[in-house]
């Protein structure tokens, strides 16, 4: 089988290579792998950024999805033939992450999903809704999951987001298009920045209420204030990282939740001060590290009812993946950027 494992970091290293296709163990499922989607996560490790001590080779990529087409024995989960996706953390079947189930996750801890053939535990795959295709279901696993735990849990799974609650987005990734969606689905109102007119023009087109540009508006958490009649947002879903974590703290409205999920902008910040929000808010600040197999589980139930459709702003090849890299590096995608690995007929 043909993959792509880092077996160097950095982008201008990765190479398809011929590596022995698996052979199924009890309880384990052979999936041919369609298609995979990236993340910001995706790129940071093939980059060396994310964890520089990563043991190497290893076939990146967390979000995969594929056929089964071979199983071993004692398999009852799945059958041959059924469409479905890796979980992000393997071992993160329901209930609260704890530290053995989150050493388990797709593309970092063992091997991901860039490869034509993916051997997975069974309890590690779901079925996918049939009214979407490989490339659309290759975008759930992580963005999908995170951007719904970040809206349905925060932490609290008793605190969801509402009908007329105040979400803020930050840009137009993966995880803020899929909590775009997923928020106005919940009924609630959407505000979300971006440097790009034509993005938040496209994202207005998905139910975006209102859009700030930063770059003509630095001060974005003074624009959500003022949208939110001097109350603030209920809800951040915080991408950024240290770049925006200040500004979210002083968007949020007293008793708010920051959803922390990125560190697209870094993961330090300058703003001395920028804690005394939480205190005088009295603020939630949970962290956000995708979700388990059940909060994905949930996800799918909706997205099927909704007849909700990802979205894909570019589909890659599997030779050119190293191409699909550079893309996301340049940050100009809007919604998922997917790798086509194997065409769908």
């Amino acid at each position: 089988m043909y993959a792509f494992p880092v077996q160097q970091f950095g982008i201008d290293h990765l190479r398809q290579i011929d590596l022995p296709t698996p052979q199924t163990a009890p309880g384990t499922v052979l999936i041919k792998v369609h298609a995979v989607s990236l993340n910001y996560r995706d790129l940071m490790m093939v980059k060396g950024l994310y964890n520089p001590k990563m043991g190497l080779p290893r076939i990146p990529c967390s979000d995969g999805a594929g056929e089964v087409v071979a199983t071993g024995d004692g398999v009852t989960r799945v059958k041959v033939g059924d469409r479905v996706c890796g979980i992000f953390m393997q071992r993160w079947l329901d209930g609260p992450l704890t530290a053995d189930k989150s050493k388990a996750a797709l593309g970092g801890d063992v091997d991901g999903m860039l490869t034509e053939y993916a051997l997975l535990d069974q309890e590690g795959v779901v079925r996918f809704p049939e009214h979407l295709t490989y490339e659309e279901a290759a975008t759930l696993p992580c963005a999908g999951v995170t951007a719904w735990n970040a809206l349905h849990h925060a932490g609290d799974p008793a605190y969801p987001a509402h009908p007329g609650e105040t979400v803020v987005i930050q840009g137009t990734g993966g995880v803020s298009i899929f909590a775009l969606q997923f928020a106005k689905l919940l009924g609630a109102r959407v505000l979300g920045t971006s440097s790009s007119e034509e993005k938040l023009s496209r994202a207005r087109s998905l139910g975006l209420d209102e859009g700030c540009n930063y770059k003509l508006r630095p001060d974005w958490s003074k624009w959500v204030t003022e949208t939110t009649a001097n109350i603030g947002a209920d809800r951040i879903i915080e991408v950024g990282g240290g770049g925006t974590f200040g500004q979210s703290l002083r968007a949020a409205r007293v008793g708010g939740t920051i959803a922390q999920i990125g560190v697209l902008s870094g993961a330090a910040t300058s703003d001395p001060v920028a804690l005394t929000p939480i205190l005088h808010k009295q603020l939630r600040v949970q962290g956000i590290y995708v979700g388990s197999r059940a909060m994905f589980e949930q996800m799918n139930a909706a997205i099927s009812k909704a007849s909700l459709h990802p979205v894909i702003d570019k589909v890659f090849d599997f030779s050119h993946a190293a191409e699909a890299f550079a893309y996301m590096e340049s940050a100009s995608h809007f919604g998922k950027i997917v790798i086509r690995v194997t065409p769908e007929l």
